[in-house]
């Protein structure tokens, strides 16, 4: 979810040498050392994504399909400022609208960057659970979408004709360490799994797209969001605008305790943000209009694994298990059935 209450600016610059560095693969430079606490797993495990779902390392020979038509989905929670769920997230917040102005700066800085590197067509989606966009800050050369009565992948994806899709504001998925305002979908999801890969809300929308052939080439967040659509996606551009300082997942906990859990980080400039997602923006669909990147080759029968917190602490996880022979898109609007993890199940 997504200026007020920001680090000191001294801190914030000294930040923004190896904040820049998260537009590459390698991950924060310059950081200070930090104990594993399950990021070395959490690495391996996303680091497994791209073979998992048969991404191909073979180039095609013939030229990369123009990119003309972008869809950008937002999130708060992955914005730089944004701070935490209690005050932040909702209308009944301190901080609710300087957030979604914070959010909507954002993402008028990718939209400037990818009209600039040569889009012409872009729909903008307000992702988060209780509104991010402020239509009125919104660049007036775009379109904004809000709601999605019939599910994935969303009316105007569903409708066809886009070439890519990007994201902002986006965070991690559920259970990641060193996170900011980690979950999926709400703060009751353990972990989400497709054939086996966890994967959170930008892999959910990453996998629809890749089934209807539209490329992901580009995303801003946290560091972890950065390193998690790194993962899923080999070659997207990305930003992170910010640095998640907690370490571990938090299994345990209700999903009262995790909404307050991930709430530590470190947070670039919003200015600076915004210049490096405009930049990061650009570059992306400069490089799309001449790179093979951001497609995930899915490969059927597909299975989903949802475990989901206990209403009470001490209560053993719910667990939802579905399959589709086919479709991504099917699966996913398939409704969980959650019943209660035994001791048996893997």
């Amino acid at each position: 979810m997504r200026t007020c209450g920001f680090v000191a600016a001294s801190l914030c610059l000294a930040m923004l040498g190896f904040l820049a560095a998260a537009t590459q693969p390698a991950s924060l430079d310059g950081a200070a050392p930090q104990p594993d606490d399950g990021r070395s797993a959490a690495k391996a495990e996303t680091a497994a994504a791209a073979s998992a779902f048969g991404a191909s390392s073979d180039q095609p020979v013939s030229e990369p399909k123009p990119v003309k038509k972008i869809y950008i989905m937002t999130d708060m929670e992955g914005v730089a400022g944004v701070r935490d769920a209690e005050q932040w997230l909702g209308p009944e917040g301190r901080y609710y609208d300087v957030g979604r102005r914070l959010t909507t700066r954002e993402v008028n800085a990718a939209i400037e960057g990818f009209f600039a590197g040569g889009a012409t067509e872009i729909v903008v989606c307000d992702g988060h659970g209780r509104g991010a966009i402020d239509i009125e800050l919104l660049d007036p050369r775009v379109q904004l979408e809000r709601g999605w009565p019939n599910g994935w992948p969303g009316p105007s994806l569903a409708e066809g004709g886009f070439d890519a899709v990007a994201w902002v504001g986006q965070h991690a998925k559920a259970g990641t360490s060193y996170a900011h305002l980690a979950h999926t979908q709400s703060w009751n999801y353990v972990d989400l799994a497709i054939n086996g890969v966890s994967i959170g809300e930008f892999g959910q929308l990453a996998l629809c797209a890749g089934e209807l052939g539209v490329r992901s080439i580009f995303a801003s967040g946290d560091q972890a969001l950065v390193e998690e659509a790194q993962a899923l996606v080999p070659g997207i551009e990305t930003v992170a605008v910010k640095r998640g300082t907690t370490p571990g997942r938090g299994d345990d906990l209700t999903a009262e305790q995790y909404a307050r859990r991930n709430i530590a980080a470190i947070h670039l400039h919003p200015e600076k943000a915004c210049a490096m997602i405009r930049a990061g923006a650009e570059r992306a669909i400069l490089r799309a209009q001449k790179e093979h990147f951001g497609l995930i080759v899915l490969k059927p029968p597909f299975e989903r694994v949802a475990k989901f917190r206990p209403a009470q602490a001490g209560q053993p996880l719910l667990i939802s298990r579905e399959r589709h022979q086919s479709s991504i898109i099917a699966l996913m609007n398939m409704p969980f059935n959650p019943q209660p993890e035994s001791p048996a199940t893997p």
